[in-house]
């Protein structure tokens, strides 16, 4: 009974190498330059970074319409406020402008 206890690391560990060892089918190929990570191909052929950029560059042109409509909605607020106090819904505009804006930046400083 001790000797079996004994190597059963050495057949988890052989087993486990040889697992690791199989290629799998299904990943996308990984070319290698020497200038940055690795290029990642989709099963459709295209640069998986290419893929990426666009769905980011998408998603900045739907947050920037977006910003610049709660501008505009910022903008009528102060000016309808007949008063010099700012309204907490329009504290609220800004805040979430802002919020948009850093969201926006720190996905165009993604590289």
């Amino acid at each position: 009974m001790k000797k079996t206890l004994r190597w059963a690391p050495v057949f988890v560990a052989v087993a486990l190498a040889a697992a690791l060892a199989q290629a799998p089918e299904d990943q996308p190929p990984v070319t290698t330059t020497s200038s940055g990570p690795p290029d990642v191909r989709l099963p459709s052929g295209k640069l998986q970074r290419d893929e990426i950029a666009k769905a980011e560059h998408a998603a900045n042109l739907k947050d920037a319409s977006k910003l610049a409509d709660l501008a505009q909605d910022l903008k009528e607020s102060i000016e309808k406020d007949d008063r010099y106090v700012l309204s907490l819904t329009t504290m609220k505009k800004a805040e979430e402008i802002e919020k948009l804006a850093r969201k926006i930046r720190d996905r165009m400083r993604h590289d």
